[in-house]
């Protein structure tokens, strides 16, 4: 069996999606305040700049950019997926009983009991999926990812009516956004 090696680029920019185990849910939404303070602490021990974030029911988006001389950003997904799940669980949610099981594709039919034994409430997929930002063009089409996924999901009409979303902070590509979506 092959492994997953994942890019090693000190101080890159990279773009996030990351997954509830139990999508159709709005965990992530309902606890944002839990989130926050996991993100929070994990970037006083780990440094690293949020350049947009977006946080819908089930999933979130983001785009860091991670110091010099570091690429640690598994690590900083771990602690951030871990302080969540027990901040969570502190707060009285219980995860569902059946952990979840894959059925489809490589890791078909590999125990969910495994899960446990670990430690884990399934509570976040176990991995997350990363993009290396090439330029600026791509920067700015993750940045509108991010933004218009709130619209996509079908969860608002406008960007800036999505409450959990960077886009109230980021004045500094608003105009660009208003050209995307039609508004300039």
């Amino acid at each position: 069996m092959s492994s997953y090696l994942r890019p090693r680029a000190a101080g890159a920019t990279i773009f996030f999606t990351v997954n509830l185990a139990h999508r159709g849910t709005s965990l992530l939404t309902e606890r944002v305040d839990l989130l926050r303070e996991a993100v929070r602490q994990t970037k006083a021990e780990r440094p690293f700049e949020i350049e947009a974030w977006v946080v819908l029911p089930d999933h979130l988006h983001c785009i860091w950019v991670l110091p010099e001389g570091d690429s640690g950003y598994s690590v900083r997904w771990g602690a951030i997926k871990s302080r969540f799940s027990m901040a969570v669980r502190r707060a009285g949610f219980t995860p569902p009983a059946r952990l979840p099981v894959v059925t489809l594709g490589r890791y078909a039919g590999v125990n969910p009991g495994l899960r446990v034994t670990k430690g884990e409430v399934g509570i976040w997929q176990r991995r997350f999926w990363e993009h290396h930002i090439r330029d600026e063009a791509d920067f700015i089409a993750h940045l509108r990812y991010c933004w218009m996924n709130p619209v996509k999901h079908r969860l608002v009409e406008r960007p800036e009516d999505w409450p959990h979303s960077s886009v109230h902070r980021d004045e500094r590509f608003r105009a660009e956004m208003d050209l995307f979506v039609g508004r300039g």
